[in-house]
């Protein structure tokens, strides 16, 4: 039960706003920089300092798009639960947003992806699919922060590196540039500590409140009376801490279609 309610906090956590400092606001010269011309995903030019840059959400131009991401989370020391048969992956979300064609944005850990290769890169070789970057053990980058574990001092740079090397392990080739905190929380240190990663973080504006939710309806509509154009929903890909995240994706689809919102990716989000 203490290690489920540290879950809890987690990925509670995951769906609200941590720490956050002026940074999170970047610059006008910081604006996104799509690469239209290479094909890359677009990103956003640091911050003063070396900043990392922020987003968190796009443009509120006329044009109704809405991106909806989808936090895998495993830390570094839940392999034994996933071995006594802890599901923390969800193939079905994931099948409903194919059959459904909706775009997404997946920030993976690097400890679910060993967990769940295969998965992992199904993902990342679909082209309706992206993977950010959510770390290597989803340990805190900073604190106070939900009650996870903190990153090891000097260890920030680490942790993206080897998720990112775990992520591509498993012949993932979607894989974006975008790192999202554990537990949304961080600050002008760790952004400075982050920024020779040469990667974007990414927030969001609409909190889905899944994390934990055993009613679909309500999760449902949060996430339709938070949405407005541009915005950036944070959910969750964790079957066992987040059960009713395809039921509730499943209402959200299709009424935000009704309303004429179209789907996108994080990057096409950030291109505007």
């Amino acid at each position: 039960m203490a290690a489920l309610g540290v879950l809890g906090a987690v990925l509670v956590g995951c769906g609200r706003a941590g720490p956050r400092t002026a940074a999170e606001r970047p610059p006008a010269s910081a604006s996104p920089s799509p690469s239209a011309s290479t094909g890359q995903p677009a990103v956003m030019a640091p911050g003063p300092g070396g900043l990392t840059p922020v987003f968190t959400r796009g443009p509120q131009h006329a044009a109704k798009v809405v991106a909806l991401s989808f936090d895998a989370d495993m830390t570094a020391d839940e392999g034994p639960r996933a071995a006594a048969g802890e599901h923390f992956d969800n193939p079905e979300l994931i099948a409903l947003l194919r059959r459904l064609k909706v775009p997404a944005t997946v920030f993976m850990t690097g400890r679910w992806a060993e967990e769940y290769p295969d998965q992992a890169r199904s993902i990342g070789t679909d082209p309706l699919f992206e993977i950010g970057n959510h770390s290597y053990s989803h340990y805190a980058f900073t604190t106070p922060c939900y009650g996870l574990p903190t990153v090891e001092e000097g260890g920030v740079r680490k942790e993206v590196q080897r998720a990112f090397g775990a992520i591509r392990g498993t012949g993932a080739r979607n894989v974006v540039p975008y790192f999202r905190f554990p537990g949304g929380c961080y600050d002008d240190d760790t952004l400075r500590a982050l920024g020779p990663e040469k990667v974007t973080a990414v927030q969001w504006d609409v909190v889905s409140g899944d994390a934990f939710a055993t009613d679909a309806d309500a999760v449902a509509e949060q996430v339709l009376d938070g949405v407005r154009s541009g915005s950036l929903v944070v959910m969750h890909c964790t079957r066992s801490a987040a059960p009713v995240t395809a039921e509730a994706v499943r209402r959200v689809v299709p009424e935000l279609r009704k309303r004429g919102y179209r789907f996108v990716k994080v990057s096409e989000l950030m291109a505007g």
